[in-house]
């Protein structure tokens, strides 16, 4: 079985992109974990399917490295806009359906995408850290010096904890600078830090919004692999609509592969 496949990235998420639109591409899961392994295949925190929707431009179908199929991904929802996009599938604005429901994305300038992510209802605070569900689970924890935390263990041993038994969590740093916050993410299904989280630079910035308790309704958010944008109207101190995650999403290459 041989085909083409592109790679995209979003401030260092980066994503393995097939278009499905045939229903011809069906990979298991030890296909797809290879296909992602950095040594032995091309490389990527994930590889998205684009399918066919009977309504809808499009369907998004997202896999973590670990080759399961995963919940939401922002970064690789906004990356395969961009592709969708470049099979001409939409104009500037777009629709589609993803596990978590239906998103809309507007392609900007210079690469930048801003998709719009679910409304989310429910905070949950536990000994003033965070967790909430932005399509994805995630645990948020405030803390200064990040740059020196050690996300892998500290992550790692959290998102395996009796807690969130038995689906885990995804864990999220966040330090709360003057201009900017500052997100290391630690993600479960690649089960490592990624250079960039959406939905969790999403999560961090709705419960940096709950701790403040102000009416601030954007940040800014700097990340290892690049800067983001999240915006939202806060309803409540628990509820926020008309969530954003803008950013870029940027082509890396394409070829062709072959099982």
């Amino acid at each position: 079985m041989m085909f083409k496949f592109s790679k995209y990235q979003g401030t260092g998420n980066d994503f393995i992109i097939i278009d499905n639109r045939k229903n011809s591409i069906n990979l298991t899961t030890k296909q797809i974990a290879f296909m992602c392994d950095r040594r032995f295949g091309i490389g990527a925190d994930g590889l998205m399917l684009l399918e066919k929707h009977t309504e809808l431009d499009f369907k998004m179908r997202y896999f973590n490295s670990d080759g399961k199929e995963g919940t939401m991904c922002g970064n690789g929802g906004r990356c395969i806009t961009a592709f969708a996009k470049s099979l001409h599938l939409f104009n500037t604005k777009t629709t589609f359906q993803t596990i978590d429901g239906i998103h809309q994305a507007i392609i900007k300038e210079n690469n930048t995408v801003a998709l719009q992510m679910q409304d989310v209802n429910e905070i949950k605070e536990t000994d003033g850290n965070y967790f909430v569900d932005t399509g994805s689970p995630h645990y948020v924890i405030f803390s200064k010096n990040i740059k020196d935390t050690d996300v892998y263990n500290e992550g790692k041993k959290i998102r395996e904890s009796r807690h969130f038994a038995p689906s885990g969590t995804n864990v999220n740093f966040v330090e709360i600078k003057e201009h900017e916050l500052f997100v290391r993410t630690y993600e479960r299904g690649v089960e490592n830090e990624t250079l960039s989280c959406g939905t969790g630079v999403t999560a961090a910035a709705i419960c940096t919004s709950v701790k403040l308790n102000n009416n601030k309704n954007s940040f800014d958010i700097s990340t290892r692999g690049g800067k983001l944008n999240v915006s939202f109207n806060k309803q409540s101190n628990h509820s926020f609509i008309d969530v954003w995650l803008t950013g870029p999403a940027t082509f890396v290459f394409s070829g062709n592969f072959q099982f």
